[in-house]
């Protein structure tokens, strides 16, 4: 399995480099179709989950690729903090391996209770077209998935309906929510998986959703991960997540942060395959 990261516009590059927590190591390989895969790039993506493995086609994004003065594919560029602190041209298994070693810091320790080799799935939603229905205009959805302390409040009453779009599709484990106090958390939430736009307030009620699920304050303990029906989100492009009320009852739903956990589900392109063919 690959958890490689495909970047497709200059946008998504750039994104991913700003909203990186500043201790994480980041790997970038500039490659190309015609350059055949590189099998050991997925690998390492696989045995050092903490680290941040993206992949960049310099044919399709040839503005990132001339800003990063890429001359020869393929090149690895490593960074933390938004700065490019190391890199390496040409396939060398060893000094790839080398500098993930080198730079990789500490491994996070937010997945330390899931199973099944599943991961932090942050890196794969795409920011900046999440919706939200009832968001405060100060406290808006967008805050959910940084790491600073901000917050997602609810408007004219306690609920939120809330869309998140993946730039890849996914399999989703589990979810943790860390909300703004425990009296803002939400009680009942369900889930909505691949609608094509964002359900409405009817709809949230009327609709069969994947799952309900009801939350008591034992699954807002430090580190409580809660789980998911596995088989029932096996190939998620986007989902939808109906906050119907909150552990206090009250008429303001916040939440610090959303995390999901699960696994990309890999694709393989058949140019690829034509290509470690004739390589063997």
């Amino acid at each position: 399995m690959s958890l490689v990261k495909s970047i497709r516009s200059q946008q998504e590059y750039q994104t991913l480099l700003s909203s990186a927590d500043p201790k994480k190591l980041i790997v970038v390989d500039f490659t190309a179709s015609w350059c055949g895969p590189c099998q050991v790039f997925a690998q390492l993506s696989t045995q050092y989950r903490h680290v941040t493995f993206a992949q960049v086609d310099v044919d399709q994004l040839q503005e990132v690729a001339s800003a990063q003065g890429v001359t020869a594919m393929p090149t690895f560029q490593f960074f933390k903090a938004n700065a490019k602190i190391a890199e390496l041209k040409g396939a060398n298994k060893g000094g790839l391996e080398q500098l993930v070693k080198q730079y990789q810091g500490p491994a996070d320790e937010s997945t330390a209770g899931i199973q099944g080799g599943h991961s932090d799935l942050t890196e794969f939603v795409t920011l900046n077209q999440i919706e939200c229905l009832n968001q405060s205009d100060e406290h808006v959805v967008r805050n959910m998935f940084q790491k600073d302390g901000s917050y997602l409040e609810s408007d004219v009453d306690e609920q939120l309906i809330v869309n998140i779009p993946f730039n890849q599709a996914v399999k989703l484990h589990s979810i943790k929510i860390i909300p703004e106090s425990i009296e803002k958390a939400p009680k009942t939430i369900r889930t909505f998986v691949n609608p094509p736009a964002i359900i409405g307030f009817d709809d949230a009620d009327s609709v069969e959703p994947i799952e309900t699920i009801e939350l008591t304050e034992k699954d807002y303990d430090s580190g409580a991960i809660i789980p998911l029906r596995f088989v029932k989100y096996q190939s998620v492009h986007n989902v939808n997540i109906f906050v119907k009320d909150n552990i206090g009852g009250g008429e303001v739903t916040a939440i610090k942060q959303l995390i999901f956990y699960g696994t990309p589900v890999e694709t393989t392109k058949m140019s690829d395959l034509k290509k470690a063919e004739h390589e063997h």
